[in-house]
């Protein structure tokens, strides 16, 4: 896989049982990414260790004045360069692919991921804690992969290395074969205290990014209540552990370094006081000395490599792990589904509830508990995020169905839908049916106030359509949004349209023309709409309340306010006892404003 060839078309099934096991899946697929590396590394390293025979030739050459030795110790230094060159260049080339591809797969992964669990996995994992796996976390576990190969070549060229000298001279031989590997084990006793503060900062970072998340989300409403200069200052105190965790663990990383640099030097000490005594002595060569101890001091480069693939793996363990955790996480359906594909029309039922949806009628439901609502809204679509009996349409269980055919059946609009940075154009190129066109959805959503408000904010383009949306549509207000989001539903036209509070936040008049506009636009489709307003539930066909997640009561709007207390209460948004005390008079108002309404319409 080439850097070019982004995104894979495929990027496999991950093994999520934990970290460890999800780096060496990913070191697996990229073997022969991995391979390429190796080789060239292994030139780059050759090359470099051969530089000290070359040299140790050459001066040996000029000790014995032979001009025939020192052109051929000229030569082979010559090669070694060009190999040092070419090796050096291409496994960065490749070393930096390694990194990317792997990358590129966790955060395609992620993605896939997140698609699949959509609403459910911001309830199971916190949603800077996915920020953070899909950034940071990625950038760790890419260096890992990459860095593994380049160690491998480091690790093959130091024992080659050391045999070489063995045989070239084993009298200095000895001394280097027991001192490197030695100096490579001697930090071994700090990596656990290392790892865990990588751990420790990397926790902490975590927590700081779902904190700024968090507050970033919620800027609005914290400055609506005052409430702006406490987050800040918990974020600045997280920030602050985060900045005394990376201080420890920067000492300790430090430390091994220091050591990473002081044993060397005193392993070529060592080589050199012996390679002096036996150079008195007659038992080696000038050029033999000078070799062993050109040897030593390149080999300190590929023993650094050690160190990288401790912290590498310091660093990328926590990250796999995390990662690890996001990508098991699975729905309590099977997304594959256990029937073929297809896409059943039908009435819409729920036997848990025992809330029915007529083919081609509008319903609307009514339950007084929000979160119920949610959590029915999201059932009604299939695969949900909790174990349940499954929602039929036209008698076809929807968990029994793929994923991809359940939400092409049935369209679910949470309460709080996103809308994504681009052009408006480009928000409105959903898959859809084809049979309604964006102009049509934009007006029964009434956006008409939205377009201009683009096209004004909009200094370049005079076609709302080409107008940019900023990122979740801040620039917008509340209800701006919110018919921007029902308009994109609208234009899918599914066989069945689930909305949850799709106008809570409009005015009481736009909420009518909406409510007309879409019982319009969506004639002769299922249309499910949960809601407490009574503009809504007027233009409903019928009405469905829910109460102790049982449908107790069906019927047009009116008649339920004449007939249901219960009713009464959660549509004027009275408690109980109020409704008892005051339901004529709460009837009489929910009645007369409707009358207005219909008059101003």
């Amino acid at each position: 896989m080439q850097i070019q060839d982004l995104p894979y078309p495929d990027p496999g099934v991950p093994d999520a049982r934990s970290g460890p096991r999800f780096l060496w899946w990913l070191f697996r697929n990229q073997l022969g990414g991995q391979l390429k590396s190796l080789s060239w590394g292994l030139l780059h390293f050759a090359s470099v260790a051969a530089l000290p025979f070359c040299v140790g030739v050459a001066v040996q050459a000029v000790v014995d004045r032979s001009g025939s030795r020192l052109a051929l110790a000229g030569g082979l230094l010559a090669l070694a360069c060009v190999g040092n060159a070419i090796g050096d260049t291409f496994l960065h080339r490749t070393a930096i692919t390694n990194w990317i591809t792997a990358a590129a797969r966790v955060q395609q992964l992620l993605a896939r991921k997140a698609a699949h669990l959509g609403a459910a996995l911001t309830r199971r994992v916190a949603a800077g804690e996915v920020v953070a796996v899909s950034t940071g976390d990625v950038e760790k576990i890419g260096w890992f992969v990459e860095a593994l190969s380049r160690f491998t070549a480091a690790l093959v060229t130091i024992v080659l290395v050391c045999v070489g000298l063995l045989v070239y001279q084993p009298a200095l031989g000895v001394v280097v074969a027991v001192g490197l590997p030695a100096l490579a084990l001697a930090v071994l006793p700090l990596l656990p205290r290392a790892t865990k503060r990588a751990d420790t900062q990397r926790e902490k970072a975590g927590r700081a990014t779902e904190l700024a998340s968090d507050t970033v989300a919620g800027l609005r409403v914290l400055r609506g209540i005052g409430g702006e200069e406490l987050f800040l200052d918990r974020y600045r105190s997280a920030s602050q552990e985060v900045r005394h965790a990376a201080v420890r663990s920067a000492r300790m990383w430090s430390l091994i370094s220091a050591i990473q640099v002081l044993l060397p030097g005193l392993l070529l000490i060592a080589v050199v006081w012996h390679g002096v005594g036996l150079a008195r002595e007659g038992r080696i060569t000038v050029g033999e000395l000078v070799t062993v101890y050109s040897s030593v001091m390149v080999l300190t480069y590929p023993l650094r490599h050690f160190e990288e693939i401790a912290m590498a793996y310091s660093f990328s363990r926590p990250s796999a792990k995390r990662a690890a955790g996001v990508l098991s996480l699975q729905r309590p359906t099977d997304t594959a589904g256990s029937r073929a594909g297809e896409v059943p029309s039908g009435d819409l039922y729920d036997p848990q509830t025992g809330l029915l949806a007529p083919a081609g009628r509008f319903t609307a439901v009514v339950c007084g508990d929000p979160d119920a609502a949610g959590l029915l809204a999201e059932r009604l679509g299939g695969h949900p995020s909790q174990q349940g009996t499954s929602v039929l349409l036209g008698g076809v269980p929807l968990d029994e169905l793929p994923l991809a055919s359940a939400r092409t059946a049935v369209l679910v609009q949470d309460k709080d839908p996103v809308l994504l940075s681009g052009t408006l154009r480009e928000l409105l190129d959903v898959p859809a049916s084809g049979a309604v066109r964006p102009r049509e959805a934009l007006a029964a959503a009434q956006c008409d106030d939205v377009l201009a408000a683009l096209v004004q904010g909009s200094l370049d383009e005079a076609d709302p359509m080409d107008a940019r949306i900023t990122e979740r549509g801040r620039s917008l207000s509340g209800g701006q949004r919110q018919r921007l989001a029902l308009a994109r539903s609208l234009i899918t036209d599914p066989e069945a349209l689930v909305l949850d509070e799709p106008t809570s936040a409009v005015d009481s008049h736009t909420e009518a023309r909406i409510a007309q506009g879409v019982r319009e636009l969506r004639a002769g489709r299922t249309t499910v709409v949960f809601t407490a307003s009574p503009l809504l539930l007027d233009r409903a066909d019928r009405v469905v309340f829910l109460h102790d997640g049982e449908a107790v009561a069906v019927g047009a709007h009116r008649e339920l306010v004449r007939s249901e207390p219960r009713y009464l209460a959660v549509v004027t948004r009275e408690t109980d006892e109020e409704a008892a005390l005051d339901g004529s008079v709460a009837l009489n108002d929910v009645l007369h404003e409707l009358e207005e309404i219909e008059e101003k319409a």
